[in-house]
């Protein structure tokens, strides 16, 4: 199965917390085939966070290394313009408050036919008609 890596799921792994290792022992994301994608915006999003917090050069390296292997998604990719604005039309109709970033990182699904991995349900209304979208509980643990 191809995984598209929401913001909070690297975190975890970043956060070297009890999330982070049990997705590792779930999932083994960095030993599937193909490796998980991950989108441009989620990358963005990280570094703004990193800057934010003061990120230290052992954090910085950390996110690097998380990142090295990955697939980054630009944003110039197939059709993923014309998903984007389909999926925010979708949610604005509906009144499903989804944030701009998010609407980026469902295209990146749609687009791909990856999973969305991620700890929120942000994405539910969007399951099963614009991307498949896989929930792990935030309060998972080994």
């Amino acid at each position: 199965m191809l995984f598209l890596l929401d913001t909070n799921i690297l975190l975890a792994f970043i956060r070297l917390g009890l999330l982070g290792l049990y997705l590792d022992a779930t999932y083994r994301l960095y030993s599937l085939q193909p490796l998980p994608l991950v989108s441009i915006v989620t990358e963005a999003e990280l570094r703004a966070l990193a800057l934010k917090h003061n990120w230290g050069p052992a954090k910085m390296a950390a996110l690097q290394r998380l990142l090295n292997p990955l697939q980054i998604v630009p944003l110039p990719f197939r059709n993923i313009v014309e998903a984007y604005a389909t999926i925010d039309v979708f949610c604005e109709r509906h009144g499903y408050a989804l944030g701009k970033n998010d609407i980026w990182i469902a295209a990146t699904a749609n687009v791909t036919g990856a999973t969305l991995l991620t700890t929120d349900h942000d994405f539910e209304p969007l399951h099963g008609r614009y991307l498949q979208c896989e929930w792990v509980n935030p309060a998972s643990r080994i």
